[in-house]
């Protein structure tokens, strides 16, 4: 039992939390305003209970497992979590299904957490559901408009696609290999062509969750139609937990066929940062040009997975962490403004630093960090996924990304550019930002700046590993 309690303990304190949320809602029910602060106190304390008894262990016979890189995995998305508690509060203030959509969020939230921890493909696949559905019920939240309802019916129909591609890709692994524990998977491995036909099925499931091109249709839609605190979860705590989960299969479940995974990484990864640069340069709703962004961003992260060794691992992750910082405060500042004035344009942000000057530098750093200029940590970030991914000895690779990051730079100081220095007639008023989505948006600053120079958050990293 203390071996369950220890092991598990992020589960369950997630799982009390969604219950604490039920027993809330079912009873005299609270206002948003008193229960917000109580939610937000529950994630924070989550947050800081995540660097104590760490542990090696696993549970289930060898279905479940964990490691302390992992609870570091964990807590990377419970900071994520709280974050967006405290940078889209103006919005949850107002829903009228407020202790719904966090029970449906923590639920998601639980999903990934199995996930990561799993040792056994059936497990990783209801977990992989779980931390699925209720995103399509998130994306759906803003009932009163059909574009939300849009969105999230593609988000539920690409999901069911992907995960019986997923589910189809198993049973052809279980069939060629006998088991679907992780650990005795790899000894079966022998190059078969049944066993790469269901490599590539598994591999495809992943790249939906993604948004790796071609599997990226539906990003735009969903991203735009979602209030934007679904959008923020989607794009930085559903793809952080897919991308911890990928490096694990890739690097020592699908090792034996590690010279095939690696030719579909560097044509994915090139033609990913392609198409979200290409396609972020014409937008002009914000959302989806953080949408096309995101994908961009998923391209850097494969670069770094390509390596295939421990300096690849800890690239990604680290990379992770400065992407929460980087998108939700990106996503922070267009809640607050779309939440106020609806505004979601670019065009829309022309002048807004005469009359939100926090806002627009904190805009401004955010895509500065994403576009990888220094002295941000996406700065940072981008160097280590690099250098990382540089080690296979594959040039021409690196320098295909390293034109991309310069290409991305259009796009972001576009942005940039329409906040500090183009005219516009009628600017954003100026807007009254909370107390909490100030704090949201502080350590998000913070992080932006101090995980870069700080070096041994990134040392921290590599010992873990």
């Amino acid at each position: 039992m203390n071996d369950f309690l220890t092991l598990m303990k992020s589960e369950l304190a997630i799982t009390f939390i969604i219950f604490l949320l039920l027993f809330i809602k079912i009873g005299k029910g609270m206002k948003n305003d008193s229960l917000l602060s109580i939610i937000q106190v529950l994630l924070l304390l989550n947050f800081i209970a995540g660097f104590f008894l760490n542990e090696t262990g696993s549970l289930f016979g060898n279905m479940y497992y964990t490691n302390p890189l992992i609870a570091f995995q964990k807590n990377i998305l419970n900071l994520g979590v709280y974050l967006i508690s405290l940078l889209c509060a103006d919005w949850l203030k107002k829903t009228h299904h407020m202790p719904e959509f966090f029970i449906l969020m923590l639920s998601a939230l639980l999903g990934m957490f199995l996930m990561i921890s799993s040792g056994n493909l059936l497990i990783f696949y209801l977990s992989l559901e779980l931390a699925t559905i209720p995103v399509a019920a998130m994306a759906n939240f803003d009932l009163e408009k059909k574009r939300s309802s849009e969105g999230a019916m593609k988000m539920i129909l690409s999901s069911a696609f992907s995960s019986g591609i997923l589910l189809f890709g198993i049973s052809l692994m279980y069939g060629s290999t006998g088991t679907v524990s992780f650990g005795e998977i790899t000894q079966h491995m022998d190059g078969s062509p049944l066993q790469i036909l269901a490599f590539v099925f598994l591999f495809t499931g992943f790249a939906f969750k993604l948004s790796i091109v071609p599997f990226h249709l539906w990003t735009a839609d969903v991203y735009e139609g979602s209030p934007v605190a679904a959008t923020s979860f989607l794009s930085v705590i559903s793809k952080g937990a897919v991308a911890f989960v990928f490096i694990t299969a890739l690097y020592k479940v699908f090792q034996p066929l590690q010279e095939t995974w690696y030719l579909m990484l560097v044509v994915l990864a090139i033609i990913t940062m392609l198409t979200g640069n290409l396609f972020a340069l014409r937008q002009q709703n914000i959302k989806r040009f953080l949408a096309f962004s995101s994908i961009a961003q998923v391209g850097f992260i494969l670069v770094g997975i390509s390596s295939n060794n421990a300096s690849g691992s800890s690239s990604v992750i680290y990379f992770v962490l400065i992407y929460v910082f980087s998108n939700l405060a990106a996503f922070g500042v267009v809640s607050v403004i779309a939440e106020q004035t609806g505004k979601e344009n670019i065009d829309d942000y022309k002048g807004l630093y005469k009359t939100n000057p926090f806002l627009s530098w904190m805009m401004a750093l955010a895509l500065f960090s994403l576009a990888g200029i220094p002295p941000t940590a996406g700065f940072f970030g981008k160097l280590f996924l690099l250098t990382s991914g540089s080690t296979t000895g594959n040039y021409w690779f690196i320098i295909i990304a390293g034109l991309n990051m310069v290409i991305s730079l259009y796009y972001y100081l576009r942005v940039v550019r329409a906040i500090f220095m183009d005219k516009n007639e009628t600017p954003v008023e100026k807007i009254n930002v909370s107390t909490s989505v100030k704090l949201g948006m502080t350590v998000c600053g913070a992080g932006i700046v101090l995980v870069g120079l700080l070096s041994w958050v990134y040392d921290y990293i590599q010992s873990l590993i």
